[in-house]
């Protein structure tokens, strides 16, 4: 009898050396998430808080915010849109050295007056033709950039207008673009 209540002490002391040990682990895990977690929140608000201190970039800032507020506004004529001719969607083959790569697009055409929708309408699939034909020709590289869609929207106007006996396209809008 004993040995059997030595061996039970024994057993519940390496039961409570273990528990014990567990509890540490635990806790040690503990303060190293509440360590990390402080550095971390340490550098996020440096960075917040840290901006520019120069005042003088504080004080050209203000000029510049003065200087859009006291522009003469535009003459509102010129910023008026004309009608808006739209087109269907146009899906393309880009040209490339690589891969397949196309082009998804959809565009609205801004004309002069009215009067020159009946005439649109009758070109509407050599328009069509012409542009396809124009987008095709393009590379990724070329039509990626801000400029380079500026650059595409001005030669399909070119071409179009080269192509009108009456009336003009004064713009072109692309209401959707996608590359793939």
């Amino acid at each position: 009898m004993a040995d059997e209540e030595k061996k039970e002490e024994n057993s519940e002391e390496k039961v409570e050396k273990s528990e014990g040990g567990g509890n540490k682990l635990i806790l040690i895990i503990i303060v190293v998430l509440l360590l990390l977690l402080l550095v971390i929140g340490g550098v996020v608000a440096y960075f917040l808080l840290s901006g520019d201190d120069n005042p003088d970039a504080a004080e050209q800032d203000m000029k510049k915010v003065e200087k859009k507020v006291e522009t003469p506004k535009k003459d509102t004529a010129a910023l008026e849109i004309g009608p808006i001719y739209p087109l269907d969607p146009f899906t393309v083959n880009l040209k490339s050295s690589g891969a397949t790569r196309y082009l998804k697009c959809t565009i609205n055409l801004e004309i002069d007056s009215p009067d020159t929708q009946p005439e649109l309408d009758k070109m509407k699939p050599m328009i069509r033709d012409l542009i396809i034909r124009i987008l095709s020709s393009k590379t990724v590289p070329e039509i990626s950039t801000a400029k380079g869609k500026e650059k595409l929207k001005a030669e399909i106007k070119k071409n179009i207008n080269a192509n009108l006996a009456t009336g003009e396209i004064r713009n072109v809008y692309f209401t959707a673009f996608v590359i793939q």
